[in-house]
């Protein structure tokens, strides 16, 4: 063996990887004939740890604990200790079965995830050849250690990071080079040659060669195991559950401090009523009283409906071969602005494939084709040998009938293959029809052309090539025709080309309002070139823009917000770029099928896992693909949005209920002292939120844009919307009891349950029936009849209030007073013809109703400066706009490309 691996990590192959940490470079100076030796693996294994991927597996009682918080829930906790110590044991159970419920539904749809540290665990070698003791011997990957000396073949998985020596196993040196497939890391569409010296990464695969190596990093500290980093320390809380909790604060609030402000209220007028009740007394008297209100004013039903809604949706984004691993990816998806597609597997095939060809004068496509199958070599795995043959067969007439590569008609009498110092291969072919005999030559196209004596014009179309990003190979004939010389037939250009439905998703992602920004390990030209093919623009930032310390995360979101792609990056290029659109308030959503890809998935607002996937995309993502493409994104998109819609439509029907409910029982029972029975309060709660669960099946609107909560919004119009409803059940109650002598029997008075309670059952209709039918309203922007309701839909919230009118007008002994038929049909009429008046009101609101507006109401430092952004953005688009227009103008009218 030469002296110069003797030992190894003393020379240029340190230079050559400047990343190495100092203190690792005398542990990796391993003699490669002996390797390491059992004591010293042993000491490595104990300082380094097991070369794998360890995951932090979480408690699962605390899992299912953490689904009982949020203010919801607390609100609901507080209703059932209050309850307990009331001894309402009916209420006690009720209120207990939904808070478990919710928690279930929450923690079942949580757990299905699969763990994506887990399938980056999978796509570890299994077990590796390595020398130990003096002798090669096969271990289990997880127990290398840095300094350990590893043989890589044709086929092998790199089992962790390692530094390649340039000698063979047998420890000869050796100018072969790797070919090794990254891919799934770094995102390059072609198989990367590695030579002495180099880098090759944990979890890649090798295409073709065989050299020893010495490993340098294992485990977290590998490529891959960064990755796996990044991907567990990204645990953030989803937007759905940020805008419950909004929704929950609200409504919680309100409730608590009304709620507060009765309860005094009722104590105070107790204890001045009844001196001889102690305090103890008229503290439970009084809390049985708001206990039941609190309960019927709490959307308890809330999470549960939203939940059921964006289950019945993840079914039938099933049916769209779209499965939906993460249950709020539904309500999400639907409000994405940004898509960033990895580009190699995803937006392209990942497959080289012959492109448009240079050409000598007097030589077809078919003949370059033709010679350039002739110089190939056959069952050879490189992907360019591979793509030229199969252009050549598929094209090539002659070729399609060929049998185990034989050409019909000729005969190969010697082939020299790929050497890495001649860049080409050579073949010798005989014509056997007419005994003729030729040679060809198929290499790097500046080979080529130095072998045929220079060719201007080849050289320019190779730069211009090279431009594009296209992987060029020149073709070369030689025969007594040609004088014996060398003469250039053309040029192969190959390009891993773009999915056939790519280009089309992307323009109708354009049309529902979502930017489309490709993310690539690739060269910017590669990246330029296909965003050319897709319709996209081509501002394709690289990696080194994105890492520039000089200038400021706030501009960098800017950028990336405004760019068409990125190229060159790795994985915490793409996790980075999608928290810095993130930082810009765009929910975002990613697709990706590699490990390179997987923190990026877990990064984003919805991970989209590509048909094809490796196991770490798959686990890391929200929604996985079944189909081949992106075309499937359209469906998940569309029915997300309608999803969306309907889930809107009940939070904002429940928020203006709990409004309407609120203020009505703080108005009335501080001035009357009158409650409702908690019978009656309990039946609106549940009979309401059972009927509107069926929101789920009703028609919906598909946005053009995507879609958000804007929660200023919803709690506005629900105010306004649940006074109008107050106004409206407030005349009804003075009404009743001026115009038709209804008494109205205080809570306080001894009587309160024995008397004529009609004023309840009345009141209890009007409560149930005027919000309830405000959702016929709130399912559109536009007025009600613009979209109309399903029948299962329509059906089941009117059958809720014919039910209700029935026990009110017929009445229920000892339940529900009877106040007639006139009655009831009458509040039935009035609510459905109020419900109109308050369809036009939300109408003008919402037009009205921008951000504009906002900050004029709202004169603060922020909503301002959010303003100016606003018009400075706004200028600036159309600015940009304008721009673009023209430069599109002079490239159509241009023979080049922009």
């Amino acid at each position: 063996m030469d002296s110069d691996v003797e030992k190894v990590g003393t020379g240029d192959e340190m230079r050559s990887y400047p990343g190495l940490p100092v203190e690792l470079i005398p542990l990796i100076q391993t003699n490669p004939k002996t390797g390491l030796d059992s004591y010293e693996a042993q000491e490595r294994l104990e300082a380094f740890g097991k070369n794998e991927i360890v995951e932090k597996k979480r408690n699962l009682f605390m899992h299912f604990l953490s689904f009982f918080t949020g203010s919801i829930a607390y609100l609901i906790m507080i209703a059932l200790i209050l309850t307990g110590i009331t001894r309402d044991w009916v209420n006690f159970i009720i209120i207990a079965l939904l808070l478990f419920i919710n928690a279930f539904i929450g923690w079942f749809e949580d757990s299905k995830a699969e763990s994506a540290v887990d399938s980056l665990k999978n796509t570890l070698a299994i077990v590796s050849k390595v020398w130990r003791d003096g002798e090669i011997a096969q271990i289990n990957s997880n127990m290398l250690v840095p300094g350990d000396i590893i043989i890589l073949r044709l086929g092998d998985i790199v089992p962790a990071d390692a530094l390649l020596l340039g000698i063979t196993a047998d420890g000869n040196p050796t100018d072969l080079n790797l070919l090794v497939d990254q891919s799934s890391l770094t995102g390059e569409s072609l198989p990367v040659t590695k030579s002495k010296s180099d880098m090759v990464y944990s979890s890649s695969i090798v295409k073709q060669g065989q050299m020893m190596a010495v490993v340098t990093h294992t485990g977290l500290n590998t490529f891959i195991g960064k990755a796996a980093d990044l991907i567990s320390i990204t645990n953030e809380q989803g937007h759905f559950q940020k805008i419950i909790n909004q929704i929950g604060n609200f409504l919680v609030t309100i409730t608590i401090a009304m709620v507060l402000v009765i309860f005094v209220f009722l104590f105070i007028k107790r204890k001045n009523l009844n001196p001889e009740m102690s305090n103890d007394e008229i503290m439970l008297k009084s809390l049985g009283d708001v206990v039941v209100l609190t309960v019927a004013a709490i959307p308890v039903g809330l999470p549960t409906v939203l939940s059921v809604t964006m289950a019945i949706g993840s079914k039938m984004l099933a049916s769209k071969n779209v499965i939906v691993k993460r249950l709020t990816a539904v309500e999400e998806m639907a409000s994405i602005s940004v898509l960033c597609s990895d580009k190699t597997g995803t937006l392209t095939l990942n497959n080289l494939s012959f492109d448009e060809p240079f050409l000598k004068e007097g030589y077809s496509e078919n003949d370059l084709l033709m010679y350039a199958f002739m110089a190939s070599e056959n069952g050879a795995s490189d992907p360019i040998e591979v793509a030229i043959r199969k252009a050549a067969i598929t094209r090539v007439d002659l070729l399609k009938n060929s049998i185990n590569n034989n050409i019909p008609g000729y005969k190969i009498s010697a082939f020299v293959p790929f050497n890495p110092s001649t860049k080409m291969t050579k073949a010798d072919v005989i014509s056997i029809q007419d005994n003729f005999s030729f040679s060809v030559c198929k290499g790097a196209p500046q080979v080529i052309i130095g072998l045929c004596g220079g060719d201007s014009e080849a050289e320019s179309a190779v730069n211009q090539f090279a431009a594009r990003g296209l992987r060029a190979l020149g073709v070369a004939i030689k025969s007594a025709t040609t004088g014996n010389a060398w003469k250039m037939v053309g040029l192969v250009s190959l390009l891993d080309p773009p999915r056939a439905d790519s280009a089309e998703t992307i323009a109708r992602c354009q049309n529902l309002g979502i930017s489309v920004k490709m993310i690539t390990g690739d060269q910017q030209v590669i990246a330029k070139e296909v965003a050319y093919r897709l319709g996209m623009y081509q501002n394709i930032l690289s990696a080194s823009q994105l890492n520039n310390s000089k200038i400021s995360d706030d501009k960098l979101g800017d950028l990336c917000l405004h760019s068409d792609g990125f190229a060159q990056v790795v994985p915490e290029d793409k996790y980075r770029i999608i928290e810095l659109i993130q930082s810009k308030n765009v929910m975002v959503g990613m697709t990706g099928d590699g490990v390179n890809d997987a923190p990026a998935l877990k990064k984003a607002d919805v991970g989209i896992a590509v048909h094809g996937s490796t196991d770490a995309a798959r686990a890391a993502a929200d929604i996985v693909l079944l189909e081949s493409g992106l075309s499937a994104i359209i469906d998940g998109v569309t029915i997300s949005r309608a999803i969306f819609q309907r889930m809107r439509s009940y939070a904002l029907y429940r928020i203006t209920s709990t409004v309407h409910f609120l203020i009505f029982f703080f108005i009335i029972t501080l001035q009357f002292s009158w409650q409702m029975s908690p019978l009656l309060l309990i039946l609106i709660a549940v009979l309401n939120d059972a009927a509107t669960i069926v929101i789920a099946f009703d028609n919906a609107q598909v946005a053009e844009s995507p879609t958000k909560w804007r929660i200023g919004q919803i709690i506005t119009l629900s105010i306004i919307i649940g006074i109008l409803l107050f106004l409206l059940t407030y005349a009804v109650f003075f009404v009743a009891r001026d115009v038709y002598n209804i008494p109205v029997i205080s809570s306080l008075s001894p009587n309160s349950h024995n008397g004529d309670n009609r004023m309840q059952s009345i009141i209890y209709l009007n409560i149930s029936s005027a919000p309830h039918f405000v959702i016929f309203s709130t399912r559109i922007n536009g007025y009600f009849f613009e979209n109309l309701p399903s029948l299962t839909f329509f059906v089941a919230v009117m059958a809720t209030q014919v039910f209700a009118a029935a026990i009110c007008s017929f009445g229920i002994p000892n339940l529900v007073e009877k106040i007639g038929f006139g009655w009831g049909a009458s509040l039935l009429l009035i609510s459905l013809i109020y419900f109109v008046v308050l369809d036009a009101v939300k109408v003008y609101i919402i037009r009205l109703w921008n951000f504009k507006l906002v900050a004029t109401l709202w004169p603060s430092r922020s909503n301002k400066q959010k303003l100016l952004k606003r018009q400075d953005r706004e200028i600036a688009r159309a600015r940009i706009a304008r721009n673009v227009s023209r430069i599109r103008n002079i490239v159509e009218k241009s023979k080049y490309r922009l």
